[in-house]
């Protein structure tokens, strides 16, 4: 791993860090190939959109300005990377200090062999998720315990994903991923009225499948819906697709999946 702040190399932060001691910022995995970050435009634009709305000033040129390090070193630079801002040191106390945000990219070095979807058992988790200040929804903040709690449940239960429910009981997404469900012979995603995290690759998806004159529909989708389901996958920005092959002991469709991961080609990701 490598780790960059403000584009210069560091191994630690510091004690007085707003990221460490309030989880005072916002972040953005990305998938990077050969020195390209896949969907490059829409993850710039969730970081602007994320630091506009908590008041955050950055400097987005510092992360090619890192990659940048990375070859010269003649690292080649496939794998994962972890792009995230911190409001940076600041005194004891809410109020925030009047200074740039600092910008830290980690660089994980990873091959990438295949991109065809992954077939998982999953369940709905019972832990639910709570609602989200209005400001903050759909935002990738530093604040993820609420995902560190669903995902420790997840590993006792021994899935890889999990349906995630909120306090009204409707469904709202995946532990780490955003959820797309085929229900009556329609597909749908949750609509992220109240809470859960605008995925990006839930953002192409939608707007591929609107090209291909193919029909989302965006709606509160209520546990009382659960055992209607006829098929179900996840995805994010690492994996496009992760298909539910079974449900608590309920074999679930995959030709609806496939169908749709071919027709919307997530195999090319750009």
């Amino acid at each position: 791993m490598w780790c960059f702040k403000n584009a210069q190399p560091v191994a630690s932060v510091a004690l007085q860090d707003r990221a460490f001691q309030y989880g005072d910022g916002c972040f953005s995995t990305a998938r990077i190939v050969k020195g390209q970050i896949q969907l490059a435009n829409r993850h710039y634009e969730r970081l602007n959109y994320a630091c506009q709305q908590l008041g955050l000033n950055v400097d987005l040129k510092l992360i090619e300005q890192s990659l940048k390090q990375l070859t010269h070193q003649e690292i080649v630079l496939t794998g994962t990377l972890k792009l995230l801002i911190s409001r940076g040191e600041g005194p004891r106390g809410y109020s925030v200090p009047d200074h740039n945000a600092d910008l830290y990219v980690f660089f994980y070095p990873q091959a990438y062999s295949d991109t065809a979807p992954q077939h998982v058992e999953v369940g709905l988790l019972p832990r639910r998720i709570g609602l989200t200040m209005p400001d903050m929804v759909g935002i990738k903040t530093l604040n993820r315990l609420e995902q560190v709690l669903l995902k420790q449940q997840a590993d006792q239960y021994g899935w890889a994903e999990a349906l995630v429910a909120d306090l009204n009981g409707n469904i709202v997404e995946g532990v780490s991923s955003n959820c797309f469900i085929y229900l009556n012979n329609a597909w749908i995603t949750p609509e992220l009225r109240y809470n859960g995290v605008r995925g990006l690759m839930r953002t192409e998806i939608l707007d591929r499948a609107q090209q291909a004159g193919i029909d989302i529909l965006e709606r509160q989708i209520h546990l009382d819906e659960l055992d209607q389901i006829q098929a179900l996958f996840f995805c994010n920005t690492l994996h496009p697709m992760t298909i539910a092959s079974r449900m608590h002991s309920r074999s679930l469709s995959t030709e609806a999946c496939l169908t749709l991961f071919h027709t919307l080609k997530l195999n090319q990701i750009d």
